[in-house]
């Protein structure tokens, strides 16, 4: 018995962590680069419509990388594109490595998650489909030419949560 009692206080202390971990979150999806690679003008593209237009959000690009990824920042090029058909372009810089080398980003092997910030207490004003654009803007410094093949970039994400302000 008193091992059943046990188990069952264990069980019900995992269920409350669990809820208490609850990030809020409304629309999260990746984007797998082939082979660790995004290739200069290859736009990556995310369409959401779940969404409360009286809820603020927060947005972030989240990015996936290895230690291919040479760079110590991330250029992007966002267009961010409403039901209405206006369309709001940014030019983004990310860091993404301490100066050292060290990355800046999350978790345990070779794979490090940056999640960026793209969008803070946003409010989606109308009911449809919004469409998120992203390509990469990198260049080797003193070169005009992009860098045709941005290796190292695994994974490229959107994340929406609700603001908690």
């Amino acid at each position: 018995m008193h091992q059943r009692t046990l188990k069952n206080l264990l069980f019900c202390c995992v269920f409350v962590f669990a809820l208490s971990c609850e990030t809020q979150t409304v629309y999260s999806e990746y984007y797998q680069l082939d082979n660790g690679v995004w290739k200069v003008g290859d736009t990556i593209q995310f369409k959401f419509s779940e969404v409360d237009t009286l809820e603020k959000y927060n947005m972030f690009i989240n990015i996936r990388n290895d230690n291919d990824f040479a760079y110590s920042n991330l250029f992007l090029i966002t267009e961010f594109g409403y039901p209405n058909g206006e369309v709001v372009s940014d030019t983004l810089e990310y860091r993404m490595a301490m100066p050292d080398g060290t990355w800046l980003g999350k978790g345990i092997g070779s794979i490090k998650e940056s999640k960026l910030w793209y969008r803070e207490n946003i409010v989606f004003p109308d009911s449809g489909v919004y469409k998120l654009k992203v390509t990469h803007a990198m260049r080797q410094n003193g070169n005009v030419e992009g860098i045709s093949n941005l290796n190292g970039l695994t994974d490229i994400g959107v994340e929406i949560t609700k603001s908690t302000e």
